[in-house]
């Protein structure tokens, strides 16, 4: 049950909450409209990050409820403030059953996620030791074979050049065409569906202990 209705104008929400819906954090208008476009309207919110937040790791509360990305964030989720103590056994205050990290294949992508890890291990623990908050892997590549027009995508640049090399041999020596994303509103809307967006098909897992100690070691000291 929502507690109030979020801003319309920052919140592409989703009709029905609680049990089975999910909200997506993106990045930037073109990736709201994007992931807006292949969503399941019915249980699937997104709301988008403009930029890098603060790292509410080592900020003050005070600075973190006065922060205006994390002030959206705790009102999409139906909480009165971002840094609000929630114990996390009793599960209604949230209008969303998961948290769904899905940012840019790119060092800023990767740098918002990891502020959002550490926000939410500071200020609300319960969504990670539940499984409720989930990173999402946005394929970083796309290559085309020489001969065949075979398409797949890539993670990481290893992964792409290992790719890049089978296609090579596959067709003789031609190499394929490779085609780095360079967001989310680049990447196409029926691989953008399956790969980062459809539940039963995308990439990605639900963040642990192990993700986010490799998080703290990496930014928690970053600004």
């Amino acid at each position: 049950m929502t507690r109030f209705a979020p801003s319309r104008a920052k919140l592409a929400d989703c009709q029905d909450h609680g049990p089975g819906s999910e909200l997506l954090l993106v990045e930037g208008d073109s990736a709201l409209a994007s992931v807006c476009a292949v969503r399941q309207e019915r249980h699937q919110a997104v709301l988008a990050f403009q930029g890098k937040p603060l790292n509410a790791w080592t900020a003050p509360a005070a600075r973190v409820d006065a922060h205006a990305q994390y002030r959206l964030l705790a009102e999409a989720l139906g909480r009165p403030s971002p840094t609000a103590p929630w114990a996390g056994e009793d599960t209604s205050p949230l209008r969303f059953e998961r948290v769904a990290l899905l940012f840019d294949p790119d060092a800023d992508g990767i740098h918002i996620g990891a502020l959002l890890v550490l926000y939410v291990q500071r200020w609300l623990p319960a969504l990670i030791t539940q499984g409720r908050l989930w990173q999402l892997r946005a394929p970083m590549f796309e290559l085309v074979g020489a001969d065949d027009g075979v398409v797949v995508h890539a993670d990481h640049p290893a992964q792409c050049q290992a790719l890049a090399a089978e296609l090579t041999r596959a067709s003789g020596g031609r190499a394929p065409r490779v085609q780095a994303h360079r967001g989310l509103g680049s990447i196409a809307p029926a691989v953008l569906r399956e790969r980062c967006v459809d539940p039963a098909t995308r990439q990605g897992h639900a963040v642990g202990a192990s993700d986010v100690a490799a998080t703290v070691a990496v930014f928690g000291g970053s600004s």
